[in-house]
């Protein structure tokens, strides 16, 4: 359960995937899928980390939305149109999600896990060259739109949900650092919503008791990669170097389909 805790925290952040790696954890160790509960729980360690290394941000969008609100003063004004456009873009993915949820879930190996990771792989190899101009302030309804159906692809395990949505942002125009932050801001309420509809399902776990000493440890670790990872992928956009997982997702896709 350590184990795959840290593969959960360290692939959430990264554009490669988490839900494919712990599968992927998940088949190497023979445990078999890990159910909801587990998904709930390791996923809430992640946003736990998310939510601190943004809450800053959060904080300054938070008090500037209801100040612009209040008071309509045009100061405000960019921060309140950012929160919205994170709202709309969380549609998309909540709506197919709902949809597509059975459907995903029935076709689902390993094979298909290779696909979706080459599938990444090319995505950010289109995009690596990219440099965007707008920030904060310049996105648009459109591309909030854009970003939102690059987010709904990650629906399907092996497509990652900040690789859609950092290369969907790329792809529209906006800076790497907008894009990042971007991304993990529509992150947050996809993660809350989440964990809100399956708590009664955590409630209902038969097993809590016995579980609770690994799911304890599993959340730990997942609660710390997460921050780690979080920070180290910042670092490697700052640098430019998000090319590299094209090569990580190119060679795992090709060892999948070796292997598997």
């Amino acid at each position: 359960m350590i184990i795959i805790g840290l593969v959960q925290g360290f692939t959430e952040p990264i554009p490669v995937s988490s839900s494919g790696h712990v599968m992927i954890a998940s088949e190497i160790l023979g445990l078999g899928e890990q159910g909801f509960t587990f998904a709930i729980l390791t996923n809430t360690a992640s946003l736990l980390a998310i939510l601190f290394i943004y809450r800053h941000d959060i904080k300054r969008l938070t008090i500037n939305s209801l100040q612009f609100l209040k008071t309509k003063n045009e100061q405000y004004k960019s921060d309140f149109r950012f929160v919205c456009f994170v709202v709309v873009g969380t549609i998309p993915a909540g709506v197919l999600g709902v949809l597509l949820k059975d459907v995903i879930a029935e076709n689902v190996g390993m094979k298909t896990i290779a696909i979706m990771l080459f599938i990444t792989g090319i995505a950010i190899w289109l995009i690596r060259n990219l440099k965007g101009s707008k920030d904060d302030s310049d996105i648009s309804f459109k591309d909030s739109i854009l970003i939102g159906l690059g987010q709904s692809f990650a629906l399907f395990p092996g497509i990652s949900r900040s690789g859609a949505t950092i290369i969907s942002a790329i792809a529209v125009g906006l800076k790497q650092e907008t894009a990042l932050r971007f991304s993990f801001m529509l992150y947050i309420p996809v993660s809350l919503g989440g964990v809100v509809l399956g708590f009664s399902d955590f409630l209902e776990e038969p097993n809590k008791a016995d579980l609770a000493l690994p799911y304890l440890a599993a959340f730990i670790a997942t609660l710390l990669m997460t921050y780690i990872a979080l920070k180290w992928f910042m670092g490697i956009m700052k640098s430019g170097k998000l090319v590299y997982f094209t090569y990580y997702c190119f060679i795992v896709g090709i060892l999948l389909l070796i292997f598997f």
